[in-house]
């Protein structure tokens, strides 16, 4: 019960605290989520090669999955972002 908790009380703040992120920190945002899920993968693979119940193994399955897709997301999301800063930039001319 305790764990269930933590878990609902971490989502709603997660959602919380990211809901109020101006869009001016998103790609920086994006960039710190991408660093954590990178670890919750690398935790997720330990946990899948030294699991020895069925049940540890199919939810480090699940974090591994889970946390493959964020990060793929998450880079092809910032890199769309900075593509449109750069092709933005292109154009400019300085007349000074």
């Amino acid at each position: 019960m305790n764990d269930a908790f933590v878990l609902l009380l971490a989502a709603f703040t997660g959602y919380e605290i990211i809901s109020r992120v101006p869009a001016l920190l998103h790609t920086p945002l994006m960039s710190g989520t991408n660093f954590i899920h990178g670890i919750i993968l690398v935790g997720s693979l330990l946990v899948f090669f030294t699991a020895r119940d069925p049940t540890a193994q199919i939810l480090a399955w699940i974090g591994i999955v889970l946390a493959s897709a964020n990060v793929v997301g998450g880079f092809v999301t910032t890199e769309r972002m900075l593509a449109l800063f750069r092709s933005g930039r292109q154009g400019e001319t300085h007349d000074d």
